[in-house]
């Protein structure tokens, strides 16, 4: 017996998932390849985007190989955010691939700080060096032959979604959003500003609707082992095809957590902003979501389990939050918002005599959450109850850890495949039918438990990184 299903691609910063969505809303196989990101310079970060290609190519056929019985409706794309892919008129790389975490466009960004008020209140987001728009600043600065050789740029699913369906220089309204080259008020290319900054806007794509067919697999069926004709959706960020893969409601704050965080808060109205608090993007519909991203989430505790020779079950070990447990700022690496903050940052701080071993591993544990709750509190106000994501919230000593942090009831939500079962949905909406719902119901409510202590040591925190800031 046939299966029909919709096959969803997840492109990450260091990995590609792929995933099949059948019409009942059941995953029926997922795999999964790594690949490295490449820093030929202290602070870049590229990838040669053939490697997106081969692990793409190679986790579609495993995951075909594994359901034999399935046949493929549909195809749906999401990818990391902000990097950048100049290609030549064919859409051949014509240089590496520069991703979000490089940082070699700090003056760039700069001088786009420098920009009036009206203006960067049109992008309605912060200025930070490893978007889109201060990046292509940059490669026209630097590389300008490389970029008078290229016709246009696209993000890294836009490249990936030409391998499926020809080339056609385009991308979607959530991931264009998020290059700091777009205009929030007039919901198209900040042409303006990308004038100002030194950014040819020749080299903008197209941008179409995320569940729109941009195409079907053709004559490339046979490489990835499909069959002709399956419609590819123009895809969406990652974080669009989070919410729609979970099913979030509109007015609920959601709080994912995996290295980083991400505190989103879906369905807001649209509105200019200088400066702003949050991020303001485009999601995978016709809506709009708030977003303030937290980097030293899970990274930073991996970072402390490492320097203290720790696992991770000793980190969640229960404990008594007492007063003698010092304060911990987790950044190791920068933050953007809600304050902009350089990396290099992180450490203990109030370390007593009768701190120990536990006391430093707590400390590390309250510091992620305190880093979270300022994130929520610069958030646009919206539901009391927060849901709960990501592989980072199964333990339950942290979910209970960040619900008393808060303040809040958090409602736990399972689906750890979200984001590629979001890309798969995209894909039975390409092929024109409905998407199926992923039944992502909550399996638990986890109730705050107020302490002054804590709430006190919270003050400390922000005290400290506020001085930090001087």
């Amino acid at each position: 017996m046939t299966t029909r299903a919709a096959l969803g691609i997840d492109l990450g910063t260091s990995g590609v998932k792929v995933a099949l969505l059948s019409e009942g809303g059941t995953v029926l196989g997922s795999v999964a390849r790594a690949y490295d990101v490449v820093s030929p310079h202290a602070g870049w970060a590229e990838i040669d985007p053939l490697t997106w290609q081969q692990a793409t190519g190679d986790a579609v056929r495993a995951v075909l190989e594994s359901t034999p019985h399935t046949d493929v409706v549909g195809i749906g794309l999401d990818g990391q955010m902000h990097g950048v892919v100049l290609v030549d008129q064919d859409g051949q790389p014509t240089r590496p691939a520069v991703l979000w975490p490089d940082g070699r466009a700090v003056s760039q960004a700069d001088r786009l700080s420098q920009l009036g008020p009206e203006s960067l209140a049109s992008l309605a987001n912060p200025v930070t060096p490893g978007m889109a728009g201060p990046m292509l600043a940059w490669l026209a600065e630097n590389e300008a032959d490389v970029v008078q050789g290229s016709s246009s740029f696209v993000l890294p699913k836009d490249w990936v979604r030409s391998l499926l369906t020809g080339w056609r220089p385009a991308t979607d309204p959530s991931d264009a959003s998020a290059t700091l080259l777009w205009d929030v008020a007039t919901d198209d290319w900040a042409t303006t500003v990308a004038g100002a900054s030194g950014v040819p806007t020749r080299l903008f794509p197209t941008v179409h609707a995320s569940a729109d067919a941009s195409g079907d697999t053709g004559a490339t069926a046979r490489t990835w082992g499909l069959r002709t004709h399956v419609p590819v959706s123009f895809g969406c960020s990652d974080v669009a095809a989070t919410l729609l893969g979970l099913e979030a409601e509109p007015g609920r704050t959601m709080i994912t957590i995996g290295t980083g965080a991400q505190v989103v808060l879906p369905g807001v109205a649209p509105e200019k902003s200088f400066p702003p608090s949050h991020h303001l993007y485009r999601d995978a519909g016709d809506g709009w979501y708030a977003m303030v991203a937290v980097t030293n989430a899970g990274l930073a505790l991996q970072r402390v389990l490492t320097l203290l020779n720790a696992d991770w079950d000793e980190l969640y070990a229960p404990y008594e939050r007492a007063g003698e447990i010092p304060g911990f700022l987790p950044f190791f690496t920068g933050e953007r918002l809600p304050v902009r903050l350089s990396g290099g940052q992180a450490g203990w701080f109030d370390v007593g005599l009768s701190a120990g071993r536990e006391h430093l591993l707590a400390a590390a544990l309250e510091g992620v959450a305190f880093a979270i709750r300022h994130a929520v509190d610069v958030m646009p106000s919206a539901s009391t109850e927060i849901d709960l994501a990501g592989g980072g919230t199964r333990s339950p000593v942290f979910a209970q850890l960040l619900a008393d942090v808060l303040g809040r009831p958090l409602r736990r939500v399972p689906n750890r495949d979200a984001t590629v079962v979001g890309a798969a949905r995209l894909g039975w909406k390409a092929a024109g039918l409905e998407a199926p719902s992923t039944g992502s119901a909550p399996d638990e409510i986890i109730e705050p438990c107020t302490s002054p202590q804590l709430e006190a040591r919270y003050a400390r925190f922000i005290n400290a990184l506020t001085t930090r800031l001087g």
